[in-house]
């Protein structure tokens, strides 16, 4: 199969869908592999790494568009590239539909096979997910302690505190992998967290497994509010698998939080868990609503690209040489996994989550992909 690597174009990201190992990988197993020229500059990759690794360089992202039958991203699609997808390619990236009505119409219109890193299900995990949902979470706090100082609109306190100087108060709305690798990183600072989630079960593991400035509340309304009175720190975490994330907090609700407190809301890239935010950039990250700063940067392993890279390849090769080797159709057919990524074949939405979002309709993967 001929596998197509094209330099992301989403403002500040500089991370790439294959490290020279992988493209390595692929070739060998007898693959051809097409990177865009500079693809890999912002994570520490030159062109002749993947020409030493068996790929074949091109000048222009038409050109890998046009020759790929199998196309390899970190992020969406943005429109330029949409225009360039046609029916029958497969397209194997972060899409995040359900946050992106225009995204999924756009993509539906091209009639190209799009499997979602971020949907891929294996024995209840998220697999694909978890390697930029960790680098996300510790980001979080690492973001959050930054604008949290004066001099970036901040209420000017130190996560840590000092002695004689209580520490700041960290609230995360959600226990999955991008709260656990959040409530670590805070807890490593010396600040008071407290994790909220729905699922018992998981609570229990948190409350064994957390250092003892964690502690775990189930997750209610009125347990929210209370919390926010005292928080410095603000991370929403929640994941609904291929879903519009839940609003957990609402614009009114920002008013119990300190003045020059800070949200950073990481399930921002499926619509937001805090109603007031809103998708931004690494060169604008940050507003400001009822006091309270907000982050929202929808790519914020991007920040970080080659940490970020490396964690992405090792994670998606695997599925990236099953979907090279068997196409769309016989991924579909012989792997749960990979049917679980898909989200839209031929044109038709075959994730319900996403058709949900929108209420468009959906049919069974199965289904279509016996048609192709």
């Amino acid at each position: 199969m001929i596998i197509g690597v094209p330099k992301e174009i989403k403002t500040l990201e500089a991370r790439v869908a294959l490290t020279p190992g992988g493209a390595q990988a692929l070739a060998a197993a007898g693959h051809s592999v097409l990177i865009e020229q500079r693809a890999g500059d912002g994570s520490g990759f030159e062109d002749q790494d993947y020409r030493a690794a068996g790929a074949e360089l091109v000048q222009h992202p038409d050109e890998v568009w046009q020759r790929a039958e199998l196309i390899l991203k970190v992020k969406e699609p943005q429109p330029v590239e949409i225009a360039r997808a046609r029916p029958g390619q497969t397209l194997f990236t972060y899409f995040h539909f359900a946050a992106d009505r225009a995204l999924t119409e756009g993509m539906l219109a091209t009639g190209a096979h799009c499997f979602a890193y971020e949907t891929l299900e294996e024995e209840g995990r998220l697999p694909l997910l978890t390697p930029m949902s960790e680098v996300a979470g510790r980001m979080a706090v690492q973001e959050g302690a930054k604008y949290l100082e004066a001099p970036q609109g901040g209420r000017g306190v130190l996560l840590s505190g000092l002695p004689g100087v209580e520490p700041s108060h960290v609230t995360i709305l959600g226990g999955g992998v991008v709260g656990t690798n959040a409530a670590w990183m805070a807890a490593g600072l010396g600040a008071r967290v407290c994790i909220l989630d729905l699922n018992l079960e998981r609570l229990r593991y948190l409350e064994d497994v957390m250092p003892a400035n964690v502690t775990t509340v189930f997750s209610t309304r009125p347990a929210i509010l209370e919390l926010l009175e005292r928080t410095d720190l603000l991370i929403g975490a929640v994941l609904i698998p291929g879903a519009r994330a839940p609003k957990l907090v609402t614009r009114a609700d920002l008013r119990l939080m300190p003045k020059g407190s800070v949200v950073v809301d990481v399930a921002v890239d499926q619509g937001g868990c805090i109603e007031t935010c809103k998708p931004t950039t690494h060169d604008n990250p940050t507003f400001v609503v009822e006091d309270v700063l907000h982050y929202c940067v929808a790519n914020m392993p991007g920040a970080v690209p080659r940490t970020s890279t490396f964690g992405l390849t090792n994670a998606t090769l695997p599925w990236t040489q099953r979907l090279a080797r068997l196409g769309a159709r016989g991924a579909v057919e012989e792997s749960t996994q990979m049917a679980t990524a898909a989200n839209m074949l031929a044109g038709e939405i075959t994730c319900q989550a996403v058709a949900e979002a929108f209420e468009m309709p959906w049919s069974p993967v199965l289904d279509v992909a016996a048609k192709l």
